[in-house]
């Protein structure tokens, strides 16, 4: 852990780049239960990831504005449009067409829930013939699994709950998520297994219009490293008693 409080420096130029309207519009995933645990007396999101929109903005030394969205690809979509200024979303290669990431800042194992009785024991029997995944439309889980998925077919719904609906009424042989989530729906399937493993991991990170510039991603980088390296992060996950959520590894230096 570093022994230095103060995040990276930031000079005018940086700050004009990342917030060029003078706040820092912050754009939020509202669908991410383990990023946004919940609302405050009036209304506005709390948990890791405001936390560390709030931190991002006082390294900066400027007022910050959260703007929610309800679908992750919603905040790529703001992110691209310029509707905001930087946004706190999954990683993945299919959001990067507009927009640039950070390393990540923690990561959420994503794995599959199997319904009582099923043979499958691990997540590398999942991709096979015969075999059909139901999961999130949008998700960065889900787009992992539309890319390598070859086999198997991934079964689209709008959201959440109404994956784990389809899993039960049509008798689907498998059920992608987060590990926290599928964990509390494996209570609600009597005999139902989350399988131990993972297929992939979410990694949430910062992202911003290429166009901003390569001071403004190197400036975002530097504080996600810090972040990470002085506790902020794990001190964040803490703080809002989130289970689920680990540090991602510091990046590379």
């Amino acid at each position: 852990m570093s022994d230095d409080p103060e995040p990276p420096a930031t000079y005018p130029a940086t700050v004009r780049a990342l917030a060029p309207h003078g706040v820092l519009r912050v754009g939020v995933n509202l669908s991410n239960f383990l990023l946004v645990s919940g609302t405050d007396d009036d209304g506005s999101p709390i948990g890791v990831s405001p936390s560390l929109a709030a931190a991002l903005a006082r390294a900066l030394d400027i007022d910050h504005e959260l703007v929610t969205y309800l679908e992750p690809g919603e905040v790529v979509d703001g992110l691209a449009r310029g509707m905001i200024d930087v946004g706190n979303v999954g990683a993945d290669p299919s959001r990067a067409e507009q927009v640039v990431f950070t390393p990540p800042y923690c990561e959420i194992e994503a794995t599959y829930l199997v319904p009582a009785g099923s043979s499958i024991t691990t997540t590398t029997e999942v991709d096979v013939p015969g075999v059909r995944i139901a999961s999130k439309e949008g998700a960065a889980y889900t787009l992992w699994l539309d890319r390598n998925v070859a086999r198997a077919e991934v079964v689209h719904t709008n959201t959440i709950e109404q994956s784990f609906q389809v899993f039960v009424a049509d008798r689907l042989e498998v059920l992608a998520g987060l590990r926290p989530r599928l964990l509390e729906e494996a209570k609600r399937l009597p005999g139902s297994r989350v399988l131990d493993g993972r297929f992939t991991s979410v990694q949430q990170a910062i992202g911003v219009h290429k166009d901003r510039g390569g001071d403004a991603l190197a400036y975002l980088q530097r504080l996600v490293a810090w972040a990470i390296d002085s506790g902020l992060v794990a001190g964040t996950i803490e703080e809002h008693r989130v289970n689920g959520l680990s540090v991602a590894s510091p990046p590379a230096a």
